[in-house]
């Protein structure tokens, strides 16, 4: 039929509408998305300041409240202006507990706007489906179900949980030993319910290979020549012995026998299993050790190859395929791809084998592909993950690998010897996924019980015991799968984040090594409360979210009983945090001792110390005080020049020479002055009237891709001047080359912007004639329209309207006044703008 589609309000999800039959009526259907979670669980408002709130009061007073997960998406006004006058909705989202969890956050926004249903009649329906292919949409479509309102609150206890303890935790920790120390270098200390425990598995590792104390171990190898040309090497059955006079004694023994006698030949059909159907967790772990890819990327690439239709869902636990799966379907897509037609083709022509009974977790087919691919659709790490998947599917319809095991046992004196031969009789699944396969041996001498050989050499090999290797990303999947730590969705999410802390590093081989800080704090945590670390706790956690999926188990008493434990734990840490402190001061610097003297304090005038590992901030020795600073880019002092409200020397802030730069006072930034103002602002946001740096002085006109932001000058960008949004990234690049470049005190008649004074050096002046100053508004003088280039941004201003017509009216109306409040003229004088900014 006909699809008419067009592009929702916020830009970011397309809608289709089409007319179709919905259960035995016409109807006219509207098919959209989402992007990922609609609403987020945070905090109100005062409860997100971390100095107003002592972190204690999280677990149980602070209220929640759900808010848009991405504002900047609209997503509520979206499918509102959608769902008006709907009668029915189909939930398609993906099949786990969060899609569930999504599903009712869709309910929320939508059932108000459509229509009420007459009498007891059925609107909402939920499609259960595993992949985006023809049959199983169609499929879905006539099995229409019901949303699962107990595995949406699993979803929502796990949220709120990992919020109030990761909050709270992470809150103390980060202001006691950021207060302290000055080259931790990581900008949040966190702690997570799952993410902690994650750091555990690491930092074991760690300690035992720290711990291991190398012993030296003595090994037999004798060597017999059954033909002249060919010799043959034997293991000892003793295998090795700790002793150096006994291995001594046993090698003048056999040293004795000249020739090796046959004891016993035995001959055994062995078998390789093929694989077990794939799920998310194998595929996370093989990505790593064999793709070298880390498991959220690997992820990412498994939820594209999904949404594009070429496997199935890759969010499962379950390694057991239902019996109606079609799997003869999904082999016949891959009988052209050249790497493994023929393999398929015999496949299908002598049958395929049932795949192995697997693990049925009840919630999606293994993964699957679903459709046949090329390396130049898919590119890159796309097509090797693909590749993966489908060698591992036909593998499992393969049959089994066999292959003939031949052990020869050897008497040398009163010693035994062994020599184990393998000889591959069918390949089986090896064929498809070589790295399996056998690997070739020579071949074993034809003997029997009672020959002799003759002995080439015997002698003592000494060898010392190697402690374990530091963890890899596939051992610590392998770990936190079968301690119960995370889900099949959320185990990258946890590997991620040690690595984003600063915790852990990925060395070669993916292997995951701890830092310095990881180290301390799992070390304190164990000193302090081991349970903090160990996965125990979050495992019977895990446990008790199932049960409320699985509608055993109360959500609120669930969540209480939970909270209570961690409060009390979270009491006991605080206490004893001394013990945590300890081992910090063997490991970091106090603040005092770390960074260089950059700017003066306005209170004590001596030299505040830069701090640039992160989170990078000033600090006063003499007065003990720490001023935090914006981060990701660099400081540096600014031409000395101090803030007039308290002395304090102003720092400059860039992004960098692309980028955006604006001076601030490190006593406003932390302590703002004026109501208005937030912290965090610097000189570009700062209301001062009469301040040189201030957003008064140097504001010229809104912003012209967010709301609220003003452009301000940016005064230290000459020759290559620049005015930033003080809100957003809109960097406006103006007057290449000008002497000078000053804000006027008057303002443009059309568009209320100030003005701006430029002076142009004499020989690169664009101006007509040979004038070198002028004075315009960049947005409207025509002078001017040349000479601006605009950067980050859509043009969204009268002046990039085309043409000089029709401007008259468009005016922004906030000209440069602080949060852009509608007044009707801007003061003239000074004093009359402080009258007014204080009325």
């Amino acid at each position: 039929g006909n699809m008419s589609s067009r592009k929702g309000l916020n830009g970011a999800c397309s809608v289709h509408e089409y007319t179709g039959s919905f259960i035995g009526q016409s109807a006219h259907f509207k098919m959209t998305s989402v992007c990922g979670h609609v609403m987020t669980l945070d905090f109100i408002g005062k409860y997100n300041s971390w100095d107003k709130v002592d972190p204690a009061e999280l677990f149980s007073k602070a209220p929640t409240e759900k808010k848009e997960a991405n504002p900047k998406l609209t997503m509520v006004k979206f499918l509102q202006v959608e769902g008006r006058g709907c009668d029915c909705i189909v939930l398609w989202l993906d099949c786990d507990k969060e899609g569930e969890n999504i599903c009712f956050e869709v309910l929320d926004a939508v059932l108000p706007v459509m229509n009420k249903p007459r009498g007891t009649e059925r609107t909402i329906y939920r499609a259960k489906f595993s992949s985006i292919t023809d049959t199983d949409i169609c499929n879905a479509m006539n099995h229409l179900g019901e949303p699962n309102r107990n595995e949406a609150l699993s979803v929502d206890a796990r949220q709120e949980l990992d919020l109030r303890i990761g909050c709270a935790f992470t809150r103390f920790q980060t202001k006691y030993f950021q207060g302290k120390y000055g080259n931790l270098d990581s900008s949040l200390i966190s702690f997570g319910p799952c993410q902690t425990p994650t750091l555990g598995f690491c930092v074991e590792r760690h300690d035992k290979i720290q711990s291991f104390k190398p012993e030296t171990y003595w090994v037999l190898q004798a060597k017999v020549n059954p033909e002249k040309e060919s010799s043959l090497f034997l293991d000892w059955d003793r295998v090795r012995v700790f002793d150096r006079e006994v291995a001594q004694m046993f090698l003048n023994i056999t040293k004795m026998t000249k020739e090796a006698k046959v004891e016993s030949v035995s001959k055994k059909e062995k078998v390789k299993q093929r694989p077990l159907a794939l799920n998310t967790v194998e595929m996370l772990r093989v990505a790593s050790a064999a793709l070298g890819m880390g498991p959220q990327h690997a992820m990412q690439i498994a939820e594209r190859l999904y949404t594009q239709g070429y496997i199935s869902y890759p969010r499962t636990e379950t390694t057991h395929y239902p019996e109606n799966f079609d799997l003869k379907g999904c082999l016949r897509q891959q009988a052209n791809n050249p790497y493994w037609a023929e393999t398929v083709k015999v496949l299908l022509s002598e049958g395929i084998n049932r795949p192995r009974k697997g693990h049925d977790a009840g919630d999606h087919p293994p993964i699957t592909p679903m459709r046949a691919a090329t390396e130049a659709e898919l590119g890159g790490d796309g097509w090797r993950l693909y590749e993966y998947i489908t060698r591992h599917f036909i593998a499992t319809v393969s049959a089994d690998c066999k292959y003939l095991q031949t052990t020869i046992s050897f008497s040398i004196g009163p010693e035994r010897f062994t020599c184990v031969g393998k000889v591959v009789t069918s390949p089986g699944f090896t064929e498809i996924m070589p790295w399996h396969s056998i690997p070739l041996e020579e071949s074993l001498p034809h003997c029997e019980k009672g020959d002799l050989f003759p002995v080439g050499e015997i002698k003592l090999l000494e060898k010392q015991t190697s402690p374990p290797d530091y963890l890899t990303e596939a051992e610590l999947i392998t770990l936190m799968e079968k301690h119960g730590i995370g889900t099949d969705a959320s185990i990258p999410v946890h590997i991620n984040n040690i690595c984003q802390r600063n915790y852990v590093t990925v060395e070669s081989g993916r292997r995951l090594k701890p830092t310095n800080l990881g180290i301390v704090l799992v070390h304190g945590y164990y000193k302090i409360d081991a349970e903090l670390v160990l996965p125990t706790i979050r495992s019977a956690v895990e446990k008790q979210l199932n049960l409320i999926a699985l509608g055993k188990a109360n959500y609120h008493q669930v969540l209480e009983h939970t909270l209570d434990i961690f409060k009390r734990k979270f009491h006991y840490f605080v206490d004893s945090i001394a013990g945590m402190d300890e081992l910090m001061e063997v490991s970091f610097s106090p603040l005092a001792a770390t960074g260089k003297p950059l700017s003066r304090c306005g209170k004590c005038h001596r030299f505040m110390k830069y701090i640039q590992a992160k989170p990078s901030r000033l600090h006063c020795s003499h007065c003990d005080d720490t001023y935090s600073l914006p981060q990701n880019g660099t400081i540096k002092l600014y031409k000395e020049l101090r803030c007039p409200l308290d002395d304090f020397e102003l720092v400059l802030w860039s992004s960098g020479s692309r980028g955006k730069s604006y001076p601030l006072c490190p006593y406003c930034y932390n302590h703002p002055p004026f109501r208005d103002m937030k912290k965090g602002m610097g000189c570009n946001e700062c209301t001062h009237p009469t301040c040189q740096h201030s957003l008064s002085m140097l504001g010229i006109g809104q912003c012209v891709e967010c709301e609220n932001g003003v452009l301000v000058l940016d005064s230290t960008s000459g020759p290559k001047w620049k005015m930033a949004c003080n809100k957003c990234n809109v960097v406006v690049h103006f007057f290449e080359n000008a002497h000078k470049v000053r804000v006027s005190p008057e303002t443009c008649d059309l568009c209320e912007a100030a003005l701006v004074d430029v002076d142009f050096n004499k020989a690169k002046s664009p101006l007509p004639g040979d004038e070198t100053q002028h004075s315009g508004c960049v947005f409207c003088d025509p002078v001017f329209q040349d000479l601006v280039e605009l950067k980050h941004a859509a043009m969204r201003h009268p002046m990039h309207r085309g043409g000089q017509g029709k401007r008259q009216g468009r005016g922004r109306g906030k000209g440069r006044r602080p949060g852009g409040r509608l007044n009707p003229k801007k003061p003239k004088d000074k004093m009359a703008a402080l009258a007014a900014y204080f009325v």
